[in-house]
């Protein structure tokens, strides 16, 4: 059959529509609702093919921007999810949950700070008990700040608070979720292009990103083993409430611009990457690092 000339495939032009990102500021942790434009996140747009029937995931910032966006996807690939977020994110985390019932899946709130060390087996507890068990564990949630003055301008707190949550939080909820999964779970984690190209605005981001993609290659060699897979998605720029209530008005203006396709990528656009990672479509794929960058190269 000759190729059809006149259009009626269904093939976007990956180089748009751009958005205007030049949305008002806000105070971490940002929120979606405040946010114009909003963020996608696949309500119209992503339909399921039964890919997670039966499986059950919690996924870490799984209130906004990318977290949301899988939580959806998964919904809609027959999963079960439990989010998490941090309490003052209760408005964006009921709309999600929203969402994953919507799909007529089980959603379960599990609010709390990833820097708190008893968070993590207190929430895997209550996503086991909740979902009865765990199947994929998505460590999402992220912290940074932008400075555009660089290092001399990383106070001591902030430097805690990017290593906690990124970092330390991760490790903790890791290993606590480790008893509960078996034979063909997964575990998926969120980096970032930053991990190998950092800017010099986020050095302190950057360094615990490439800190993941670490973890990610030897972890999945220490679970291989026990046939649990280990991969991570390295997003570039991403419209998430992130980066209204993390950066600066100047570097919204101009959002993605950099990428190859010349724009900002959505929360929707990220989604199946977690799941192709989390279905047995990717059974022989562990140790990866998969970006969603808009045609950035990772190396």
């Amino acid at each position: 059959m000759e190729n059809d000339p006149s259009g009626t495939l269904d093939q976007e032009d990956p180089r748009g529509p751009a958005v205007d990102a030049s949305t008002e500021l806000q105070e971490f942790p940002g929120y979606t609702e405040r946010m114009d434009p909003r963020p996608d996140h696949g309500e119209d747009s992503y339909t399921g093919h039964g890919r997670l029937a039966g499986r059950r995931a919690f996924i870490t910032g799984g209130d906004s921007g990318i977290g949301r966006a899988v939580a959806l996807a998964f919904a809609r690939e027959g999963a079960d999810v439990a989010i998490g977020y941090l309490p003052a994110e209760e408005e964006d985390g009921a709309s999600c949950l929203e969402l994953i019932r919507a799909e007529g899946r089980t959603a379960l709130a599990v609010p709390g700070d990833l820097r708190d060390e008893a968070y993590s087996p207190s929430a895997v507890r209550q996503v086991v008990d909740g979902l009865g068990g765990l199947d994929i564990l998505v460590n999402n949630a992220g912290f940074h700040i932008a400075q555009p003055d660089g290092l001399p301008a990383i106070d001591a707190d902030q430097l805690r608070r990017t290593f906690e949550t990124n970092v330390y939080g991760t490790i903790w909820l890791t290993q606590a979720a480790l008893p509960h999964l078996g034979e063909g779970a997964s575990i998926i984690n969120t980096t970032s292009i930053q991990g190998y190209h950092p800017s010099t605005g986020l050095m302190d981001y950057a360094a615990t990103k490439a800190a993941l993609n670490n973890r990610t290659v030897s972890l999945a060699e220490l679970l291989g083993e026990r046939g649990i897979r280990v991969n991570a998605v390295a997003p570039g720029p991403i419209w998430t409430p992130l980066q209204p209530a993390t950066t600066t008005s100047k570097k919204l203006e101009t959002f993605g611009e950099d990428t190859p396709l010349g724009r900002m990528g959505q929360p929707a656009e990220v989604a199946g990457a977690f799941v192709y990672l989390a279905s047995n479509d990717a059974r022989y794929v562990s140790g990866e690092i998969l970006g969603v960058t808009g045609g950035k190269p990772l190396a």
